[in-house]
């Protein structure tokens, strides 16, 4: 297979907010739904090395099927809201072939699997359709083999495992009915054994481990109590009366009969473990080791809660006891609590997947037991991506997200490493609206758009610029140079029940004395302390908690003019002009509003579209503002000249020209815009799969009179992708040969790329060369859901 033309540099990815979503290898690679694919995740190197693209809906649950002799995972299963289990198998190092098992009837919420003999796969999964089904994967197909109802109620995890000293799966499944069930296989069909009570509320999570030939299961449910019990083989010789009359824990038995030969077992409860304030969602047992050709179990046990904790127990020496050995999580901040955890091969890290998608690492120092610091992970959106703007100098991208944040990215250029990871170092605005769009103004501004009237424009602080320059390598004197750092404020921080990221300054930041204070209170706000932002000085990349609270940027003025919800933003590269437009249905709403980047007025009203704008683009010299709309037109605004008002400074457009419904070539609702970097063409793209070149905007013949605007034709036949082109975009550097480089995205969320070179009389698409595409085959380049920019 020929190298792919698109290189992949960096997957901004986060879990999905479920709990079973993650999984830790033992060849150290972590997996985790996100969105509908399934990432795998090097937490070595600080990227994800391949994601999986198979399933339709969401990623609920994905699992590593572990090997018995602990080497290096083969098949990883994943299950989603399509109602499909998908099984992974790595051929040459990758993970490519993938076998579908088609039966649940609703959203699969967790899945466990065990390797049988001849390489087949025994895998439990259960779903929202109140079933848990096994099935046998053979390498080519899986089938079911077994079906348990469970009527109305849900189980919310499964787990398998080996019943001591035999070949005989087990099943532990726990649900809604506060009961964990347990399954056994007898002359090839599961029946259930024993219903384990104890928990008051959903059972959230059960896992296995084998220790010392018994096995031991650990519960976890929304009673905040994690629940550890042991099951054994029983021998067959009679207690005598000493030991009839000893005290011992009472024990559930049952007997498995296999091929007339009959084995029993007892279950016992074997500690209840109590240090959670809220729901646990999460358990999980220190995987196993091989010592001397056997392998070895160490009694570490996980746990992930609601309370925004997780907790490593252990059994203390000498008495057993289980106790709290290491508590790590999360300080303040509007966050929920934890959805799962997972611990490395050695134990020597632990993660957390948080509500809100995010990743927490902690590691154990070196040399230093008990000690756990905060490492360095992945981020991301936890939901759909809306709008991204590169930095005018392209050090760092903006993006703008349904989550309702602004994230920002950029390469950490470490000593040690040739080649930077990209990694989010701010969020700059954490709103209460899912956010829509945004525009750079420079290099350390930007105006944002969510689903609300407002625009909101925010500058970078002071401390955000310094680390800045320490994580991406830059010299700070030159950042502060492209850098307003009069009155430059330190950070920025959110007002309780506020929607304002309110500006911190360094006076802000040093403790009042009683004397300054006062003895009485004025006001209730008070007694309450307003900042929660502290200046950091960071040389690696900020944890979850830290981007939360320390890495705001100030919201330095707000503009009021629009009607209905924020839906595009543009600005000139001049840093003069920002052009906004919002959802509409009428005309009067679908007006173009112009601002001037310094006083932040509201300096025109372009009225011409009957329905929504979708995209703005300013040309790169800052003449023409081309806007695109869902009434199937567009429209070109040229800047007027500034000689011919001189008592007039500020910007001021007219219509250029425009087309009408009767002169559209676009039949459906035009997605996007771009301008060529030299300002003579510029392109759009739409619904009805056509990309269209037009121009010479540049030109002597375009000549605007009162009675006849300008004509601007298309210059390039028209170009059909196959499915709805749903973003565009020049390459700012020209081509040899006077052509032009292209990107379109597509609704199915691959990116083409297409050279254009103009031509005397284009035929056929003759003037279009596919010159290469994001490819499903290799493992990181496709989207799986539209393209937005």
């Amino acid at each position: 297979m020929a190298a792919p033309i698109i290189e992949t540099c960096h997957v901004a990815c986060c879990a999905n907010r479920t709990p079973n979503v993650l999984s830790w290898g033992r060849g150290g690679l972590i997996a985790y739904g996100t969105c509908n694919s399934v990432a795998l995740y090097d937490p070595q190197e600080k990227c994800v090395v391949a994601v999986l693209n198979g399933h339709t809906g969401r990623v609920n649950t994905v699992q590593w099927v572990h090997r018995e002799d602990c080497g290096r995972e083969t098949h990883l299963v994943s299950g989603g809201s399509d109602s499909l289990l998908i099984v992974w198998e790595a051929q040459d190092g990758k993970f490519k072939q993938y076998v579908e098992c088609v039966g649940h009837t609703g959203p699969v919420c967790a899945v466990d699997a065990i390797h049988l003999d001849n390489n087949k796969l025994l895998i439990a999964s259960t779903a929202s359709d109140s079933t848990v089904k096994l099935w046998l994967y053979t390498g080519s197909k899986a089938e079911c083999t077994h079906t348990i109802s469970f009527g109305s109620g849900f189980m919310m995890d499964v787990s398998l495992a080996w019943l001591p000293g035999s070949r005989v799966p087990i099943l532990a499944c726990g649900g809604d009915d506060c009961r964990i069930h347990l399954y056994a296989q007898c002359n090839g069909q599961f029946r259930k054994v024993l219903s384990l009570q104890g928990h008051e509320d959903w059972i959230r999570g059960v896992e296995w481990a084998c220790v010392d030939g018994d096995l031991l299961l650990a519960s976890c449910a929304q009673d905040c109590l994690i629940r550890v019990w042991r099951l054994v083989a029983k021998s067959r010789t009679k207690r005598n009366a000493q030991e009839e009359r000893t005290i011992r824990m009472s024990e559930d038995v049952f007997t498995l009969t296999q091929n007339d030969a009959s084995s029993a077992f007892a279950v016992t409860l074997e500690s209840v473990l109590a240090g959670h304030e809220n729901k646990v969602y999460g358990v999980h047992w220190q995987p196993p080791v091989i010592k001397g050709g056997d392998q070895h179990q160490s009694l570490s046990l996980l746990s992930a809660s609601m309370d925004k904790t997780m907790i490593l127990w252990a059994q203390e020496e000498g008495s057993g006891v289980w106790v709290e050995q290491v508590r790590v999580g999360e300080v303040g901040g509007n966050t929920l609590g934890f959805y799962g955890c997972q611990m490395s091969p050695d134990g020597s890290m632990i993660l957390a997947h948080a509500f809100h998608g995010a990743l927490h690492l902690w590691t154990q120092s070196h040399g230093k037991e008990g000690e756990w610091s905060p490492g360095v992970v992945i981020s991301g959106h936890f939901n759909a991506v809306q709008d991204l703007s590169w930095d005018p100098e392209g050090e760092f991208i903006l993006s703008v997200g349904s989550d309702q944040t602004t994230r920002l990215l950029t390469p950490w250029k470490r000593m040690d490493q040739t080649q930077p990871t990209w990694h989010e170092i701010s969020r700059p605005q954490i709103h209460g609206y899912d956010m829509q769009c945004l525009a750079m103004v420079g290099r350390f501004q930007y105006v944002s758009g969510a689903d609300e009237k407002v625009l909101r424009v925010f500058r970078a602080p002071r401390n955000f610029v310094e680390n800045f320059a320490n994580i991406s390598g830059t010299p700070l004197a030159k950042l502060l140079a492209s850098s307003d750092t009069v009155d430059q404020p330190e950070g920025a921080s959110t007002p309780a029940l506020g929607l304002s990221n309110k500006a911190v300054f360094q006076g802000d930041l040093t403790p009042k004395t009683n004397e300054e204070e006062g003895t009485g209170f004025n006001s209730v706000s008070d007694r309450y302390q307003e900042s929660y932002f502290h200046p950091l000085t960071l040389n690696e990349p900020p944890p979850e908690d830290h981007l939360l609270q320390n890495t705001l940027w100030p919201e330095v003025q707000k503009l009021y003019g629009h009607g209905f919800e924020m839906f595009c933003l543009a600005s000139d590269s001049g840093r003069t002009v920002v052009a906004s437009a919002c959802k509409a249905s009428k005309a009067e709403h679908a007006a173009v509003l112009l601002w001037s980047s310094t006083s932040w007025r509201q300096l025109q009203a372009l009225p011409c579209h009957s329905l929504t704008v979708t995209q703005m683009a300013f040309s790169p010299n800052g003449l023409f503002l081309l806007a695109v709309s869902r009434d199937r037109t567009w429209s070109l605004w040229k800047r007027d000249d500034p000689a011919a008002t001189p008592t007039n400074t500020e910007p001021h457009f007219s219509l250029y020209t425009s087309t009408r419904k009767d002169t559209a070539v676009h039949t459906r609702i035009i997605w996007s815009c771009d301008w060529s970097a030299d300002n003579k063409y510029f392109v759009t793209s739409s619904r009805d799969k056509k990309v269209i070149v037009w121009g010479d905007c540049s030109s002597s013949e375009a000549i605007v009179t009162p009675d006849e605007p300008p004509v601007i034709r298309p210059c390039s036949s028209i170009l059909d992708v196959g499915d709805s082109a749903t973003a565009v975009s020049f390459c700012p550097i020209l081509c040899p040969g006077n052509s032009y480089l292209l990107a379109v995205g597509l609704e199915s969320g691959q990116v083409l790329l297409y050279k254009w070179e103009l031509s005397e009389e284009p035929a056929g698409a003759s003037d279009w060369t596919r010159y290469g595409e994001t490819d499903s085959s290799y493992p990181l380049d496709t989207h799986t859901v539209r393209v937005t920019r």
